[in-house]
């Protein structure tokens, strides 16, 4: 095992019992609400299918995301874990996990950059057979770093749209090492988690750090994929006028058809009351777009990396800058005009005051896919060679089933005849 003179978050706290207690407090409310993952856990606590790996995480560490943790912890393995982004981290939650004997927990909120990646490098010196990943900084860490240690490792889980775009960046270039699956591809990641998780999450979280409405406001949705069709939606839900800026045509189209204002970002500057950027990737709103803006705009992120959103270059626009609210640092320019950005330009449902994330009934299904993707490297992991791999439907399948039961929902299934139908060819008309 490689050295590491990095702490787990147990020696980080001052009253450690307190945070243990309220950590476990909140893990057993997300707990309540995850049918899936109790099945999964009791499967897993039964059969102990993980019995002897060391799996390395680095995610943003809450209470729903603890379950996952956990309940990898109870199928036998070891679990070293992390987060993946400076602010997403509950201090408690971290500290409830590192209370369990098969858990170590580096994972605090507000770390700086050279902290967040020591505390990467920390799960890295548990040489991990398996990585569970939101962001693919592990991933990438553990090839640029300790190429050493790939072969010791059977592959892993990408959870986020920006981690999947990097790992198949990655693979065309020839650079990815061992097999992972594109968890976020699946169809329970992203018509549920991406659309609904991140159109609720985000806008909630802004209008709890804000303590402003929706009703009547121009918000300007920056990408139409599946996370910006999920807080196009819900914005217009909640009676907001919704802009959508693409780069993409088929997607403007469809926003369009979808009855969207569809223009420019260079146009939505002039005319947005809140900006939300959910492209994962760089430079969406940037110092000429700033120029255009109305006073008193919000600027908010939903992308995984505070990238979206040139704040370097807003900075050097202003000419004053100070905490308007918790969570909102305000830039002043000089002509007075006010523009408000929200946690940062990080990941705003997780990284603002208030958040909380996914709902936890979303994130229920996302990390059922996660745990059962780890189940198949470690069942079946001699079929999969290095690179990127769509999750296997069948266990996609399996997750919405669980689901589906849990909810007391039944649904139809296809008789003999039917599947005979759609698996053959020569049915004329």
């Amino acid at each position: 095992m490689t050295d590491t003179e990095y702490p787990p978050i147990s020696d980080q706290l001052a009253d450690i019992e307190s945070a243990r207690t309220e950590g476990r407090r909140k893990m057993d409310w997300a707990a309540q609400h995850m049918p899936i993952m109790e099945h999964v856990r009791e499967e897993f606590v039964a059969d102990e299918p993980l019995e002897g790996e060391r799996i390395g995480m680095a995610m943003h560490v809450e209470a729903k995301t603890a379950i996952l943790v956990e309940t990898l912890a109870e199928g036998g393995a070891k679990v070293a874990v992390t987060g993946c982004n400076p602010l997403s981290t509950h201090d408690d939650v971290s500290a409830a996990l590192d209370a369990h004997e098969n858990i170590t927990s580096y994972a605090r909120r507000g770390v700086d950059d050279e902290e967040y990646y020591e505390a990467i490098e920390a799960v890295i010196a548990h040489e991990p057979t398996i990585t569970v990943d939101d962001g693919m900084d592990l991933v990438a860490a553990i090839h640029e770093d300790y190429p050493g240690l790939i072969d010791g490792i059977i592959g892993g889980a990408e959870e986020t749209t920006t981690g999947v775009h990097r790992l198949r960046a990655m693979d065309d270039d020839g650079a990815l090492e061992y097999p992972v699956f594109a968890v976020n591809d699946t169809p329970m990641k992203r018509l549920f988690d991406n659309v609904h998780g991140t159109g609720e999450s985000s806008l909630a979280s802004i209008a709890m750090t804000t303590n402003l409405s929706w009703a009547g406001k121009n918000v300007v949705v920056a990408g139409y994929g599946y996370c910006g069709t999920g807080i196009a939606k819900k914005a217009a839900g909640q009676n907001a006028n919704v802009i959508v800026t693409e780069v993409e045509p088929r997607r403007a189209l469809e926003a369009h058809m979808e009855g969207y204002d569809v223009m420019p970002m260079d146009e939505a500057a002039e005319i947005g009351d809140v900006f939300l950027t959910t492209t994962g990737n760089r430079d969406v709103i940037v110092a000429e777009h700033f120029e255009k803006m109305k006073d008193g705009v919000l600027l908010a992120n939903a992308g995984h990396f505070d990238i979206e959103i040139d704040l370097e270059a807003l900075d050097e626009l202003a000419v004053d800058r100070y905490e308007a609210r918790e969570g909102v640092e305000a830039y002043e320019l000089a002509d007075g005009r006010r523009l408000n950005v929200i946690a940062e330009g990080r990941l705003v449902n997780l990284a603002a005051p208030v958040s909380l994330g996914h709902p936890v009934e979303v994130m229920d299904q996302s990390f059922g896919v996660q745990a059962v993707c780890v189940r198949e490297l470690l069942e079946n992991g001699d079929a999969y060679e290095s690179g990127v791999y769509d999750v296997p439907d069948e266990l996609d399948e399996e997750i919405a089933e669980i689901k589906l039961e849990a909810e007391g929902v039944d649904f139809d299934s296809l008789t003999d005849a039917q599947r005979d139908y759609m698996g053959s060819w020569d049915h004329g008309t």
